[in-house]
């Protein structure tokens, strides 16, 4: 008669040990999202591997270029008219972008969108909240439909490219996180408001939290200063001049960031 084993525990030690890896890799990404975000658009811009591989492409032409080329030898419109349509979807997207986010900023405070850590204290689901779970993500691949209008058409594409899977990785490991911590309460959150495409109408009742509009908007003063280029240089129709605003828009979103309170 054979005798009755218990169980084998090695594959759920494996599973959690691995469950643990996962998590501390998601920390790790989302420690370094600032600089990595950084690091995509700055291979957007420069797109070094056109020198690389000998690509026969022109890598002073922009992608605001190339589509209004295009559009105007498709006898769609004239050249001018492109030109000035592409630009005013960059400039729609900038804005759109800068709305996402300060909404975001203003209910869940400069400190926890900025802080190095997650957090998973309570439930935000006022504000934008409400229509869509991470419009502080969408705002970014918004945000970056505008840049890459400005980048060399590889380095656009690969832009895009890389900030749509950065930003599903990171909701992935925060959501994954906030489940862990606040349980069933989020997990009915998520049954009910959208990833990432926003409702028309809230999804769930508000949390009752109250917007900062001041912080909210210091907070994202980047993506108001990318609105500022584009709406100031953009019609001289130079993406080196729309490009050198919004360095220093980055420039003085650093400075304000360093005077800003971040929790720990």
């Amino acid at each position: 008669m054979r005798e009755a084993y218990p169980p084998r525990r090695q594959p759920i030690r494996q599973e959690k040990r691995l469950s643990q890896q996962r998590m501390k890799i998601s920390a790790l990404i989302f420690r370094l999202r600032f600089w990595i975000h950084a690091l995509i658009f700055f291979l957007g811009f420069t797109a070094p591997w056109d020198r690389w591989l000998r690509l026969r492409m022109d890598t002073n032409g922009s992608t605001w270029l190339l589509i209004s080329t295009w559009i105007a030898r498709n006898g769609w419109l004239t050249f001018t008219t492109a030109t000035v349509v592409v630009l005013v979807f960059g400039i729609w997207c900038a804005l759109k972008s800068a709305v996402a986010r300060t909404w975001a900023s203003a209910y869940l405070g400069p400190a926890t969108v900025q802080s190095w850590s997650m957090h998973g204290d309570t439930l935000m689901a006022a504000g934008p909240y409400r229509y869509v779970r991470n419009p502080l993500y969408l705002g970014i691949i918004i945000h970056a439909f505008a840049l890459a209008l400005l980048m060399p058409p590889s380095g656009a594409i690969f832009a895009l490219a890389t900030i749509v899977a950065m930003q599903l990785i990171l909701i992935a490991g925060e959501e994954k996180f906030l489940s862990a911590k606040l349980g069933e309460l989020y997990k009915e959150y998520l049954r009910h408001v959208p990833k990432l495409f926003p409702a028309l109408r809230p999804r769930v009742p508000s949390s009752g939290e109250r917007p900062n509009w001041l912080t909210g908007i210091v907070g994202e003063i980047y993506f108001w200063g990318v609105v500022l280029s584009f709406l100031t240089v953009g019609w001289r129709y130079n993406t080196a001049l729309i490009t050198q605003g919004v360095l220093i828009s980055l420039g003085v979103s650093l400075i304000v960031r360093a005077f800003m309170p971040r929790r720990s």
